[in-house]
């Protein structure tokens, strides 16, 4: 089985088409304020038109409200709700029932019990995201995306009840290390494919899902 990979935080025509041509399954789009790969939910939309139905668009937020999430779907029409914040269980079920769409939950990891904080969530996502979880030291970190590497031993065999996915400062040198010691199926890129914070490259994106397909 090929590994599926997620081009996440992209904000460019350029980058999109690199990422469908280089086989992305899954596109990440960004909407928090914050970050420096947040935009628009028209950018959103403009970015997606084309796309192919094969590749799945993800919506990225942080304890968004419903004003925000119904201005996201309405305009991009997402596959999948990203939620990287601190949503509960109850929480997911509720944008389930209200939105219809697929939910990737992130869970941060640091330490060895934190693996095993996914297990709630077996109700209520379709999908998990195991990422770093920034250390309370790192000042202005947003909950993912800052280019940390966690130490993958603390999931490896660890095998949740629903599908997951790998993140978490991966590139194309790390990315087949990384998938062979977790044995994750499907991984996750933002920074590791940036020249500069919040800017892609094609030549990048095309090296890591390269990497990552080949692994």
């Amino acid at each position: 089985m090929s590994i599926q990979v997620k081009i996440c935080g992209l904000s460019t025509p350029e980058t999109v088409e690199a990422a469908v041509e280089a086989g992305a399954d899954y596109l990440g789009f960004v909407f928090i304020p914050k970050s420096s790969r947040n935009i628009s939910t028209e950018q959103a939309r403009i970015l997606a038109q084309g796309v192919p139905s094969s590749v799945l668009r993800v919506a990225l937020t942080v304890d968004a409200d419903e004003r925000t999430l119904d201005e996201i779907v309405e305009t991009l029409n997402p596959d999948i709700l990203q939620l990287h914040g601190a949503e509960t269980p109850e929480r997911l079920m509720e944008l389930k029932a209200r939105y219809g769409l697929a939910l990737m939950k992130a869970i941060g990891i640091a330490e060895p019990e934190d693996p095993l904080k996914a297990a709630v969530y077996r109700d209520s996502a379709d999908l998990l995201l195991f990422d770093a979880k920034p250390p309370k030291s790192m000042t202005g970190a947003l909950p993912g995306g800052n280019g940390l590497v966690f130490d993958w031993s603390l999931i490896a065999g660890h095998r949740p009840e629903i599908p997951w996915m790998l993140s978490g400062g991966l590139n194309a040198g790390n990315v087949a290390e990384a998938i062979r010691i977790t044995g994750a199926q499907a991984v996750d890129v933002s920074s590791g494919v940036e020249d500069a914070p919040g800017r892609k490259t094609p030549e990048l994106i095309e090296a890591f899902i390269r990497a990552a397909k080949a692994a």
